[in-house]
């Protein structure tokens, strides 16, 4: 039987339904509109020349809280389950065949990642193979260090009214999976929420110059560029007649040499950061690439300068607070 959400639980979405959607679906559209909310205040914040890092922590420690709870949840339920002192509950109930592989590498303390540099495949008996035999070395490393030092750890899980507890090895075993799954949440939310922020921010940096709709592009014919055997792909095009300017766009800190590596590798034009230092501005202006430093002074208007260099037609009829008109500009990007 589904369970349907009531017409003022769409008040989180700031909208009135035509239909009911099953809660499945109205959790994804929450999502959904979490994810254009976080990626708006990121190109605010770009925009204002203020650090955006503490929005991507805070979506980092929401996703990780709600894992935290889920994963302590099928702990308590799994030891509960298994009683017999003799059966290995964790790896019978967590590590069990018939789970997703993507579960079954976080359970084991690995990632895909290292499973791909192994065993140059991820085929889901090989992740079994591989998690199984990870985790009886992390239960004999954790064996040797407990019986080394006297420590004595104990963690109880409360689940309706009853609790479990696990001795210092289940308790490390369970910790190192939650520091695995942190690290994997913050790779690939950091790596996300760069490639979806791109797109918006260029986006937004053209219409609040008024660059015409002709003279910029997501996607053109040469959006992978070929260097040697290797096909890398470009973020963001400006155009005037046949010439195309290829424009990347990193969101890292000052000092990261990948910045400019980045530039070269794509053969880019244009290159949009969140810092830079001194020598990242010499490689570019030695290589004849324009750059735009948006946590510097001026930030973002220095793309002015950049289009008056490639000679893009534009206005610069810009106020002090630009907020109305980035509502109207997000209000077209996000619908």
């Amino acid at each position: 039987m589904k369970t349907f959400v009531k017409k003022n639980d769409y008040e989180l979405l700031g909208e009135a339904p035509t239909n009911f959607l099953t809660i499945q679906e109205f959790k994804k559209r929450i999502i959904m509109t979490l994810t254009n909310y976080v990626i708006k205040n990121i190109v605010l914040r770009l925009l204002d020349g203020e650090d955006y890092r503490a929005e991507i922590v805070t979506l980092i420690d929401a996703e990780f809280m709600q894992f935290a709870v889920d994963f302590f949840r099928r702990v308590a339920e799994a030891k509960l389950t298994n009683q017999d002192i003799d059966v290995d509950w964790y790896q019978k109930e967590m590590l069990n065949s018939d789970l997703p592989s993507d579960e079954i590498i976080i359970h084991a303390g690995l990632n895909r990642k290292i499973i791909m540099n192994m065993h140059n495949t991820a085929k889901r008996e090989i992740v079994i193979g591989a998690s199984n035999a990870h985790y009886e070395k992390l239960c004999s490393i954790i064996e040797q260090l407990t019986k080394s030092d006297d420590l004595n750890l104990i963690l109880q899980i409360k689940f309706n009214k009853v609790s479990v507890e696990l001795d210092i090895n289940e308790s490390l075993i369970v910790i190192n999976a939650l520091a695995v799954k942190r690290a994997a949440f913050r790779g690939g939310l950091w790596s996300t929420a760069g490639k979806q922020v791109e797109g918006p921010l260029m986006v937004s940096l053209c219409k609040l110059f008024d660059v015409p709709k002709q003279n910029y592009s997501t996607k053109t014919r040469n959006s992978i560029v070929q260097k040697g055997e290797v096909n890398r792909e470009v973020d963001f095009f400006l155009k005037m007649d046949d010439m195309e300017y290829r424009c990347e766009v990193k969101l890292m800190g000052r000092g990261n040499s990948e910045s400019a590596d980045a530039v070269i590798a794509r053969d880019s034009n244009i290159f949009i950061a969140d810092k830079l230092s001194e020598q990242n501005k010499t490689q570019l202006a030695n290589r004849g690439v324009e750059w735009v430093e948006m946590r510097s002074q001026g930030g973002y208007k220095k793309f002015g300068e950049v289009l008056i260099t490639l000679g893009i037609p534009h206005t610069e009829n810009l106020e002090d607070d630009i907020s109305a008109r980035l509502e109207k500009i997000f209000s077209e990007i996000f619908n």
